[in-house]
């Protein structure tokens, strides 16, 4: 089996990793040790996918300068208390063991602080699978989905212009893809909805890690 695409790039968060009750706490947390009120963090898909200065400032309703001082102290908390709330999607797993055999290169692209990323994909045991781990370093110039996707095809070894998809299951990694021209698929197991990927362009969708591996492949 031979693989669609050169680069294949993963978000993390609802595509990979089960991770928005890690998520969910760490940022209940950092509100707590800020003495600020804490939003309703039941809808996870209000804050699984963007990044977290935005979420901070958006939904937390907190200032620029508040909202860095909370994504330190979140950072702070995600190593004891964000990290062990990760579990890998069923199947998961599987799609990536297929992949790593295959000709394809792949990369997590993720909004996530790479440290961050780096750590959850080692607790997870995952790491081998992927070539390249890419996530945000709290620059202007690396924080959007669509800034990490040509850092990711970048580290890879590749560029834009190339057989690139990106997969995820939020309208922020749809737009990051089509903002760069390359293929996006987007997957309805996770946080987002696939009405909000479609509203901005996404097409493609798989229901399982199994059905997004046969988009993947070739024979």
């Amino acid at each position: 089996m031979n693989s669609t695409y050169d680069y294949i790039l993963f978000d993390l968060d609802g595509t990979i990793s089960e991770s928005a009750p890690g998520i969910r706490r760490c940022i209940e947390l950092t509100m707590e040790k800020l003495s600020k009120p804490c939003p309703d963090l039941s809808d996870y898909s209000k804050y699984i996918g963007p990044p977290l200065i935005d979420t901070f400032q958006r939904l937390c309703k907190l200032t620029l300068s508040e909202a860095k001082e909370a994504h330190g102290i979140y950072l702070g908390f995600y190593d004891t208390e964000g990290d062990p709330r990760n579990r890998l999607f069923d199947g998961a797993e599987e799609m990536l063991k297929a992949l790593k055999a295959s000709d394809a290169k792949v990369a997590l692209c993720t909004s996530k602080n790479e440290r961050s990323a780096t750590r959850v994909c080692e607790h997870l045991g995952v790491s081998h699978y992927f070539d390249a781990i890419c996530g945000s370093n709290g620059t202007p110039q690396r924080r959007e989905k669509e800034d990490i996707i040509p850092y990711a095809v970048k580290t890879l070894g590749g560029e834009i212009g190339d057989r690139v998809v990106m997969i995820g299951d939020t309208h922020f990694d749809a737009k990051g893809a089509i903002a760069n021209g390359v293929d996006f698929i987007g997957v309805t197991y996770g946080y987002g909805t696939k009405e909000a990927m479609e509203s901005v362009g996404a097409k493609v969708f798989a229901d399982t890690p199994s059905e997004l591996l046969s988009l993947l492949m070739s024979e």
